[in-house]
């Protein structure tokens, strides 16, 4: 069984394509494609399945449409309408440089201040604004690079020097 922390959510299907089984995926990070992945884990009646995919294409850069295994006609895929999709973090590839990935790459990853210590994991990134923020457990912490003193993309750990006061917001 798929355990929630060991994903993160990239999109949602929105609707069938056609009548050959394809779906609409609006994603918000297209990190199957970078990583060369067969499969994508949807969340089917709570559950984390994983969907083996036998194509993809892209419509725009927020929309693709995607034809998995065993799906073969638009009432079978209509089951898949609505449902959360999300990306195993074992599979995400780890940025050649480090101008290439977006703050959705640390999802999953623990956050260490250098005077608190451990504060807990990543749940979610917050991107919809121009200052984008960690959600780690009751906490929000922007996400300035300048905070960052060390990425641990093997242990999947951000160390931050966080400025005094902020934690107690």
């Amino acid at each position: 069984m798929i355990a929630e922390q060991e994903v993160y959510k990239i999109g949602t299907i929105t609707r069938t394509h056609g009548v050959k089984g394809e779906v609409s995926l609006s994603f918000t990070d297209d990190v199957w494609d970078r990583a060369d992945a067969d499969y994508l884990v949807l969340r089917i009646d709570g559950i984390l399945v994983p969907f083996f995919m036998e194509e993809y294409r892209f419509r725009s850069d927020t929309t693709a449409l995607v034809k998995f295994q065993d799906y073969d006609s638009a009432d079978a895929a209509k089951e898949l309408c609505g449902c959360d999709v999300y990306f195993p973090h074992a599979l995400t590839p780890a940025p050649e440089e480090e101008d290439e990935y977006s703050w959705r790459y640390f999802t999953g990853f623990r956050v260490v201040d250098e005077q608190a210590g451990e504060l807990g994991e990543i749940t979610y990134v917050d991107d919809s604004t121009q200052n984008v923020l960690f959600h780690v457990g009751e906490h929000l912490i922007p996400a300035v690079e300048s905070f960052i003193t060390h990425v641990d993309h093997q242990a999947r750990v951000i160390t931050m020097q966080l400025p005094e006061g902020l934690l107690d917001l």
